[in-house]
């Protein structure tokens, strides 16, 4: 290979990766908006979070079901098919995918609409979230259906249209669920229900502008597509029967991973407001559930959407590179993924640990309890980001049953943990903190045990596990201080003070990690810009 093609692979992958990181951030900026306004508002709080967190993860269980495994499966097929030449048989795999799921959407929208009510009365037993439920049931056809055009743009390495569509979704979710909540407020005289009801209801509605956007952006696209078509090589015909049965040898396994992450938040829809109810009272313990699932699992989300950009990028990249046999690339792909996944995490965990209770402070003013919780939640994050990129890495190489198998070993695990610890009074809802992290800690260890049986991860223990600690540790211990000096001189207080500390925290990191030379000179060519920035810290004699 020469050098220039594999600089053209490089930015390619270089590039979808920063679309969808940059795509992703402001998605969860974005969500943060409305989760911030729900939380704060008047008759919504923990309460309201309960009542709509609770609904949101039955509804995103079933949309697992129909949907969640099948952009990375379409992915992973259409990138093969492109990268030896077969336009045609990758253009089939969309068609025929896109009927398949249709119909599997439709099933899972009508499932959980006739069932809204045992669901709510007998399985999480919150009668309040019957309503949420019904309100997000069309969501899940919309979703299924996008799910198909989002493979079929990962795979022919268009993932800005993706990052488009998902922006498009969050943007008239966040407005919608505003404008919803405000009006459903004022004609039901502030019922909380009735206001999470509505909160959903944008949800539906914002999945069915990100369908429509990618569905109108593939009909500007068809005449393009059926010129390549025309240039088709090496083609196989496969019948329709075949080409299901291949998508759900892909998918099944890669939704059976989405669907222990789902099952992992609802082991704790399931557990804890049933299990401390019994000695805390119904109410206490439903507004500790919605500390949990609304304000924590918000926060410590963030982390995790800036990294998915690497397993997303990962599948299609991959699989490409095993299609042509050039296992070189793919395996400094995952290195690269890998180390760059650790430097994320890290600090995110560090920084979560340290500013606990000036973020709920500056996000959440008037409910800003949960600072104990969230610490302790945020220690699992660091192995969800590595399992997450190591699971898209598999996932190329074929592997895609491991993950799942992974995943569900940590939520049995967080299952028995959560009726072992919830049932103690001294540990109560942070017993299910404490099982999150043995969950997420499992699943890591047990995919990167079998990634490193498949290929040899270029990474040192110094390189990958010393030096980042050492950065982050770095990076607390001075952002703290400097958050103490601004609050305790009186220059800056309260939010002011957290703000500035946490913008001074990352300048230290990344002066940090230079310092340290985390990344040697071929990492950081991978970057983007990666030559300029190279050639700047040359010129300081850095490297």
């Amino acid at each position: 290979m020469t050098e220039e093609k594999r600089t053209i692979k490089k930015e390619s992958f270089m590039q979808g990766v920063i679309t969808i990181m940059f795509s992703q951030i402001l998605i969860k900026v974005l969500g943060l908006i409305y989760t911030l306004y729900l939380t704060n508002r008047e008759g919504f709080g923990d309460a309201g979070n309960a009542i709509y967190v609770s609904g949101y993860q039955i509804y995103a269980l079933l949309l697992t079901i129909s949907s969640i495994g099948v952009p990375n499966a379409i992915s992973k097929m259409v990138a093969e098919r492109l990268a030896v030449g077969d336009n045609r048989g990758a253009n089939r795999v969309f068609k025929v995918a896109l009927a398949t799921f249709g119909i599997i959407g439709a099933c899972g929208t009508v499932l959980l609409f006739g069932f809204s009510h045992i669901i709510a009365y007998n399985w999480i037993q919150i009668p309040e979230a019957e309503l949420t439920l019904i309100a997000l049931s069309p969501a899940i056809f919309f979703v299924s259906i996008s799910s198909v055009f989002r493979g079929y743009f990962n795979g022919r390495r268009t993932l800005k249209i993706t990052a488009r569509a998902q922006t498009i979704e969050q943007i008239f979710k966040t407005v919608l669920t505003i404008i919803i909540v405000e009006i459903v407020a004022y004609i039901t005289t502030t019922s909380t229900e009735m206001m999470a009801a509505g909160a959903n209801l944008a949800t539906t509605i914002a999945t069915f502008s990100s369908f429509a956007y990618m569905f109108i952006y593939y009909r500007t696209k068809r005449k393009e597509i059926g010129n390549e078509i025309e240039q088709t090589v090496n083609y196989k015909y496969e019948n329709v029967k075949t080409i299901i049965k291949r998508i759900l040898m892909v998918s099944i396994p890669l939704t059976l991973s989405s669907i222990m992450t789902s099952f992992n938040k609802n082991i704790d829809s399931f557990t804890v407001k049933r299990i401390l109810s019994t000695y805390l009272g119904s109410e206490t313990a439903q507004t500790l559930y919605g500390i949990l699932g609304g304000k924590v699992d918000t926060v410590t989300n963030l982390p995790l959407a800036i990294n998915i950009a690497f397993s997303t990028a990962l599948v299609p990249a991959i699989s490409a590179a095993r299609a042509k046999k050039d296992t070189k690339t793919a395996t400094k792909r995952v290195s690269f993924s890998l180390l760059t996944s650790m430097l994320i995490g890290l600090p995110c965990v560090v920084g979560l640990v340290v500013f606990a209770q000036p973020i709920l402070n500056l996000l959440y003013p008037n409910a800003n309890s949960g600072a104990l919780l969230l610490q302790l939640v945020s220690i699992g994050v660091i192995f969800s980001i590595l399992n997450q990129t190591i699971s898209g890495a598999l996932q190329g190489f074929g592997k895609v049953m491991i993950p799942a198998y992974a995943l569900g070993a940590g939520c049995l695990v967080k299952l028995i943990l959560n009726l072992i610890l919830l049932r103690i009074p001294a540990l109560n809802v942070y017993g299910a903190a404490i099982s999150t992290i043995f969950c997420h800690a499992t699943a890591f260890m047990i995919v990167y045990i079998v990634l490193k049986k498949y290929i040899k991860i270029d990474l040192s223990f110094m390189k990958f596990v010393i030096k980042p600690i050492i950065a982050s540790g770095i990076m607390g211990i001075c952002s703290y201080t400097i958050y103490l000096l601004l609050m305790n001189n009186g220059i800056f207080y309260g939010n002011k003070a957290t703000i500035i500390a946490m913008l001074f925290a990352v300048i230290i990191y990344v002066l940090a990690v230079i310092t340290l030379k985390i990344y040697n000179e071929e990492d950081i060519i991978m970057l983007p810009k990666g030559d300029k920035i190279l050639k700047i810290l040359k010129k300081f004699k850095i490297y």
